[in-house]
């Protein structure tokens, strides 16, 4: 017995000092996460949260960065719902944009990658080519490119031309058309969903697939009953991306149009507007309220978008 409580009383006192080296070892691990954590925490508060509440200060204020900012409170967004038609017009052309352009390329971006989940040759290579429009889809060169080929006197008009369909003029000059370019360039970057998609699809099992052909199920129904329904969460998933990608598109609009949002405002996107109150007009009391809207409307839908997910989006157990 005397043995066996002089190790236990030697094992006391040792309890609660390895307690403390364990607590130790542990405020130095956080200390050293916080360390490495410390470019991110200060990138996010003087590059992220303190610009924004920055914004929302000037929302409320006449600033034209010729002279401290006044305070006018909500006259800005008073301005934007009643007195400011153009505003209206740019909430259209972008709806209108993101509404077309988004199932269009989430649909072109499927089917792209339905075909390659067959098992064609050379994958490796034609998924690289069918991504490369994606890195360059938003970039300046390429806009210019589109306002090329769909000008007057360009490639597109002649390949028309060739065939015996006239147009009279190019789309971009063209108030009916200028903004169905900026649609089939957003179409054409759809590298970035379509190989989202096509590792969803590299994930459904084959023994579903092979069940649904042994009870006589055709393509169109296989497709429809067993790969879409398990597809759903990275539909969803791409769905708000390139939403969210589509309500802040900005540069094709700019280049395009030349940075004026014609002909006739038909190509005036939201962000363009928002760039022309700010670093045109100087007003970016105006162009913080605008901004403010755009992120509220962005932030609306996005939930609403979660909300109705629960009623199509199938996770597996």
């Amino acid at each position: 017995m005397a043995v066996v409580t002089g190790a236990a009383g030697a094992a006391g006192p040792a309890g609660p000092a390895a307690r403390d080296l364990a607590a130790a070892r542990g405020r130095r691990r956080t200390r050293v996460a916080y360390l490495f954590l410390a470019p991110w925490i200060l990138g996010v508060l003087g590059l992220t949260l303190g610009p924004m509440l920055a914004s929302l200060y000037l929302s409320f204020t006449d600033y034209r960065l010729s002279g401290a900012p006044s305070w006018v409170g909500l006259a800005n967004y008073q301005r934007m719902f009643t007195d400011d038609p153009r505003f209206w017009t740019s909430v259209g052309v972008t709806a209108r944009y993101v509404v077309l352009s988004v199932p269009l390329q989430l649909a072109f971006a499927l089917a792209i990658a339905v075909f390659l989940d067959r098992g064609v040759r050379g994958l490796a290579l034609y998924r690289s080519v069918y991504y490369l429009p994606s890195l360059l889809g938003s970039s300046v060169a390429v806009a210019v490119l589109w306002r090329r080929l769909f000008s007057s006197d360009g490639l597109v008009v002649d390949l028309a031309g060739t065939v015996g369909i006239q147009l009279s003029g190019g789309w971009i000059s063209d108030p009916e058309r200028a903004l169905d370019t900026l649609l089939v360039l957003n179409v054409w970057t759809f590298g970035s969903p379509m190989v989202i998609f096509l590792a969803g699809l590299r994930q459904i099992p084959d023994e579903l697939i092979e069940a649904a052909k042994v009870d006589g199920a055709g393509a169109v129904q296989r497709f429809f009953r067993v790969v879409f329904p398990l597809l759903t969460p990275v539909v969803f998933f791409n769905l708000i991306l390139q939403m969210i990608g589509a309500f802040q598109a900005f540069t094709p609009a700019y280049i395009v149009s030349a940075g004026t949002g014609g002909p006739a405002d038909s190509t005036l996107f939201y962000t363009l507007y928002l760039f022309q109150s700010g670093f045109q007009a100087f007003d970016m009391g105006y162009a913080s309220a605008m901004a403010w809207g755009l992120f509220i409307v962005i932030g609306a839908v996005t939930a609403l978008n979660f909300a109705a997910s629960r009623y199509w989006v199938h996770y597996g157990d």
